[in-house]
């Protein structure tokens, strides 16, 4: 049997009825002009303040989310725990932009840092850089503009942010991922993070950047990220990913008439991505490598490329990474083969994290054969357990 199909490994965790939920979310799901209308009207609700909350957290959001609190999450970090997966706690609340709501998703960040460091089986923990500051002023830093006095401020800040997750992290032996943002603001991402490389990574990768390779000049930015490491003498963290704002970035290319920065065909993502891999392999000294994929075939090659190399499944650089609620075939059967694995665990209130579950149905139902895949291993797993 190949690693993947044991359902039974897959889906050890979930009950009956958490299988029959799964089994009704990704059928609805599958469905594109179902999930437009149910985002929609699930979005218009809450901001109606229409009582469906309790629905939603019945449904989807206890599907792909750990809870309303980190505290709450861990009930799901002790039940993955079970079977060798560790967690990823993500505070999921997108859209913050007054200076208080930027401070206050610092304050919940440091906390998730502080109660993630109480589990052994919670290895990192993640924020959006957006969080921390407005995108307009990632933009103008990007973009090399001259800064006001008001936004030179505005981005110190933004650095002192990063900062003190770092200094905080770097307390509680708590490994950080950076998640991606759009390739218009990335810039000045890169920056913030290359500096705290220089400062925390020089014993191990405390932090670490998201590289989204469906983007044309990713791959080059990794052959530089990794000659900055041998030079200036730190780990480069890397989470490899293929990438999560095509129709964003295609779309904002079309309207402002410059060249699409997202490569021609998923072939051309496929082969950088596996490049990617396949560098950081040969520099593992120099790179820790977060490998955040749904994908079996890029799995399955680099699962190959440790054996060829001799490099232990449980070497301390290589992670690999799911996203709660999906791919679990992929998760608990590496993780039972001995291989290190996590699981992201998105939580926060319900309404705040609506945008993330809309990215999620989004995401599933462009992503070809996706969809069609989980729920195949749900009804071959319905089966086994003469559920149908």
């Amino acid at each position: 049997m190949m690693l993947f199909e044991d359902t039974e490994v897959a889906f050890a965790s979930k009950s009956d009825a958490a299988l029959e939920r799964a089994y009704f979310l990704f059928r609805l799901i599958a469905n594109q002009p179902l999930v437009r209308i149910g985002t929609n009207i699930a979005q218009f609700a809450l901001q109606s303040h229409l009582p469906v909350e309790g629905l939603i957290r019945a449904t989807v959001f206890d599907h792909f989310c750990s809870g309303t609190s980190a505290r709450e999450s861990l009930t799901v970090v002790n039940a993955l725990a079970e079977q060798n997966v560790h967690s990823v706690l993500d505070y999921s609340v997108e859209g913050a932009k007054a200076e208080i709501s930027l401070d206050d998703c610092l304050k919940n960040i440091l906390a998730t840092i502080e109660l993630s460091s109480t589990s052994q089986n919670i290895p990192f923990t993640v924020f959006k850089p957006t969080g921390f500051g407005h995108p307009s002023l990632y933009l103008k830093k990007s973009k090399q503009e001259k800064l006001s006095v008001e936004d030179a401020a505005a981005w110190e800040r933004i650095r002192n942010r990063f900062v003190q997750c770092c200094e905080v992290a770097k307390a509680h032996k708590m490994k950080l991922l950076v998640d991606a943002e759009e390739s218009w603001i990335q810039p000045a991402i890169n920056l913030l993070v290359e500096e705290m490389m220089s400062i925390y990574n020089k014993e191990y990768a405390l932090i670490h950047t998201t590289a989204q390779l469906y983007l044309k000049d990713k791959l080059d930015y990794l052959y530089y990220l990794g000659d900055k490491a041998k030079k200036d003498g730190f780990v480069a963290g890397v989470k490899l990913v293929r990438g999560a704002y095509m129709e964003k970035e295609s779309e904002r290319a079309l309207a402002l008439n410059y060249s699409n920065p997202i490569c021609s065909s998923k072939e051309e993502t496929d082969m950088n991505f596996n490049a990617a891999w396949d560098y950081m392999l040969d520099q593992l000294e120099f790179f820790s490598l977060y490998f955040g994929s749904h994908n079996e075939e890029s799995t399955y090659a680099l699962i190959n490329a440790l054996k060829i190399r001799g490099i232990a499944k449980n070497h301390p650089h290589i992670w690999f990474g799911q996203l709660y609620g999906m791919s679990d075939h992929i998760s608990f059967n590496l993780a039972k083969a001995g291989y290190r694995v996590s699981k992201y665990l998105p939580f926060g209130p319900v309404k705040d994290v609506l945008p993330y579950l809309i990215r999620r149905a989004e995401e599933n139902t462009s992503v070809e054969g996706q969809t069609v895949r989980e729920l195949a291993l749900i009804v071959k797993e319905r089966k086994r357990r003469k559920l149908v």
